[in-house]
């Protein structure tokens, strides 16, 4: 797998309290990942971008909000987060810069 392909794979990491709160208690780091993104191909993605063992990855469909924009009724875009859980002597840090 290339690293472009490992960057449209892995689009972001999900910084909010309930993340934070799920790191500290059982080493996860949730990500927004493509649509067509699988469980093998963000396990392997995360494993080379940060150089960590996954154990587990857990997926879900978040849906867009409905919101209105000048009186317009519309919606947000619906996404793909996933809970990815690393062994327990690891961690990532967002600071780093991938090779």
């Amino acid at each position: 797998m290339s690293l472009n392909n490992l960057y449209t794979t892995i689009l972001a990491p999900v910084i909010s309290e309930k993340s934070n709160m799920v790191g500290e208690q059982s080493n996860q780091y949730v990500f927004k990942v493509a649509k067509t993104a699988t469980k093998d191909q963000i396990k392997n993605a995360v494993e080379k971008l940060f150089k960590v063992n996954v154990e587990n990855v857990s997926v879900l469909n978040a849906k867009g909000k409905t919101k209105s924009f000048r009186m317009k009724p519309g919606k947000r875009p619906d996404w793909k987060k996933a809970y990815v859980r690393i062994q327990k002597d690891q961690m990532i840090d967002f600071g780093q810069k991938a090779e």
